[in-house]
């Protein structure tokens, strides 16, 4: 246990120590801090203050009964992110030296229609286009105008607002034997889906990060001939567990500082506010969602690295580390895909036969416990079938790695290395 202990500390110490670490973790710090702050740059660099209100020259002409109803509408609305400055005709040289000027930003004209029809609306401005907030604004006025145009005041204003109302269908499974119905749609919550999807993400960098660490150290050793000296004070298992525990602490204390950065830029005045808008609670998070999390990341990892350690073992150069590792890549690829393409549905079918093959029920089953509906006994199984994974998987890469690490030269056919392993015994 001793020199377990020595090969975590010392595995965790030299990693951490290197420049290499050190400039990764840096620059994976401050792309996260630029892509937290994307909005705040924006507006940064093009001069955004994010109150500023696009005046648009509205045309009355022939349509004056439209544009006066856009009007009271866009005067009802204290935030509708628009200002109508009124022109009673569209003289387009004025209102080209006044977009010139600044005064107006671009004007809005209704064209002529058949009596009884609604006009088609024409936005003009010196960019040609219309940004997509300013033309949801307009085109949500618009559609209610549009509405009192056609009813011609027969509806209220509250009988409009609902009738413009977008319907909202729930969806929900058929009750089962018990009674109960089984729709999960208490767990979709916004601190759910972005636990969720947050944990995918690191389950996915931290174990293709420390796995191929893992892979390229036991590579590196076995190049330089130091594998030699250590299997004599230390036995080749002790090395490949206390290495994928000390490469897991690395993953770990990566995660803490990408945190620690994400929580420091989320409390910065300007984007405080922009992420208040996302109706995240963090308080609507579900405890078992947490839990179980954890759990099948570190499972997931332990898996994972396991087979790392043991083709990392069967390489002596690591120039062909990459060819080696790259089964193990695809598998943790398709995981990754699985999970977030199938996010959306978590009670799918794919879902749920992926939640019960160990390579990609750690993600599989975090969707489907976070974000849809499971039983108790299938998240049991899932469980079970991970856990006598990990021990095979993990019995079976240590008898890899024990032969493996003395095997230089080419890499060893798997003929070869069945024969080898036949003389050792775990």
């Amino acid at each position: 246990m001793n020199k377990l202990g020595t090969v975590i500390g010392f595995t965790f110490w030299n990693k951490v120590r290197t420049k290499a670490f050190v400039i990764t973790t840096i620059i994976f710090a401050l792309l996260v801090t630029i892509g937290v702050n994307v909005p705040y740059l924006i507006k940064l660099f093009t001069g955004d203050d994010g109150n500023k209100e696009t005046k648009i020259g509205l045309i009355y002409g022939s349509q004056s009964e439209i544009a006066l109803r856009l009007e009271q509408f866009a005067a009802s609305q204290p935030k509708a992110g628009f200002k109508l400055v009124k022109y009673e005709q569209a003289d387009e040289k004025a209102l080209s030296k006044d977009i010139e000027d600044k005064k107006i930003d671009g004007y809005l004209q209704f064209k002529d229609a058949p009596a009884g029809q609604f006009p088609e609306a024409v936005y003009t401005s010196k960019a040609g286009s219309l940004d997509m907030g300013l033309q949801n604004a307009l085109q949500s006025g618009l559609q209610i105008v549009k509405t009192q145009y056609i009813t011609k005041g027969s509806l209220s204003d509250a009988q409009v607002a609902a009738l413009n109302q977008p319907v909202q269908i729930d969806a929900q499974q058929i009750k089962g034997q018990g009674g109960t119905e089984a729709s999960g749609k208490g767990k979709q919550t916004g601190a759910n889906y972005v636990f969720v999807y947050i944990m995918i993400v690191l389950f996915w960098m931290t174990t293709m990060m420390t796995g191929n660490m893992i892979a390229s150290e036991v590579t590196s050793e076995k190049s330089s001939r130091i594998m030699e000296i250590l299997i004599t004070s230390v036995s080749p298992l002790t090395q490949m567990f206390g290495k994928i525990v000390g490469m897991f602490l690395i993953g770990i204390l990566q995660i803490g500082i990408f945190g620690a950065v994400i929580a420091i830029n989320v409390m910065l005045p300007h984007n405080r506010e922009a992420f208040s808008q996302l109706n995240i609670d963090i308080n609507q998070l579900d405890l078992s969602v947490l839990l179980y999390g954890l759990v099948f990341y570190v499972l997931g990892y332990m898996l994972f690295s396991t087979l790392f350690a043991a083709v990392g073992s069967m390489v002596s150069r690591t120039e062909d580390l990459g060819q080696a590792v790259m089964p193990i890549t695809m598998i943790s690829l398709a995981s990754f895909y699985i999970g977030t393409f199938s996010a959306s549905s978590p009670n799918s079918m794919i879902l749920k036969i992926a939640s019960y093959i160990p390579f990609t029920s750690p993600v599989s089953m975090l969707i489907r416990v976070g974000l849809g509906d499971v039983a108790m006994w299938e998240v049991g199984l899932s469980l079970l079938i991970l856990l006598v994974s990990i021990f095979v998987f993990g019995w079976l890469s240590a008898k890899i790695y024990r032969t493996g690490v003395l095997m230089y030269g080419k890499r060893p056919t798997w003929k070869e290395v069945r024969k080898a392993m036949q003389a050792y015994k775990i």
